[in-house]
């Protein structure tokens, strides 16, 4: 594995060739953003003159790629952060909901965390965020519905998470103005 400051580069050898996965710097949650495969250094031509087959693809072994670039020190640093920010950023829900109860506030706060979390691809993201706003996870869901129904996050059929709308970055602008002043 070779690391830079813009990412991680796992590289395997499939016969005559050469495949190298990258993946940028931050959570490592799925497969490599690039993948390169080039003839290796002295591999006969005859093996590599009619290209790239599909059984080189299909022997490529992501998972092992994947275990390997989420082992990496510089990616266990930035995953461990990021779970920290994540859990402020939820906390400073909770404290929305305590203080404010179902707010616009509250529900642009939830959102961000929420899709905050399903972008580093956390498992779970409901339950994680029940215990840091302190709530059970059917009041979260129930929550996130509303943030959507109202506007603060769109939906992603079949997957966790969503897209803040500019109703919530406006919402958490003013946050942030409120914050420096």
């Amino acid at each position: 594995m070779e690391a830079d400051d813009s990412g991680f580069e796992i590289t395997q050898q499939q016969g005559p060739w050469v495949v190298r996965m990258w993946w940028p710097v931050g959570p490592i949650n799925g497969g490599p953003q690039r993948i390169t495969v080039e003839p290796a250094e002295g591999a006969p031509p005859r093996e590599t003159v009619r290209g790239i087959s599909t059984t080189v693809l299909r022997r490529l072994d992501m998972a092992a790629a994947l275990n390997l670039a989420k082992q990496a020190p510089e990616a266990q640093r930035t995953l461990d952060e990021v779970a920290a920010k994540l859990n402020e950023m939820g906390e400073a829900a909770g404290l929305a909901l305590e203080g404010d109860g179902v707010s616009e506030r509250y529900l642009a706060l939830l959102a961000a965390t929420y899709t905050a979390m399903a972008d580093m691809g956390a498992a779970a993201p409901v339950p994680w965020l029940s215990r840091l706003i302190g709530r059970r996870p059917e009041t979260v869901k129930d929550h996130l519905k509303r943030a959507r129904r109202d506007g603060f996050l769109t939906t992603v059929a079949g997957k966790a998470g969503g897209e803040l709308t500019d109703k919530a970055r406006t919402v958490l602008g003013e946050l942030a103005e409120a914050g420096s002043e």
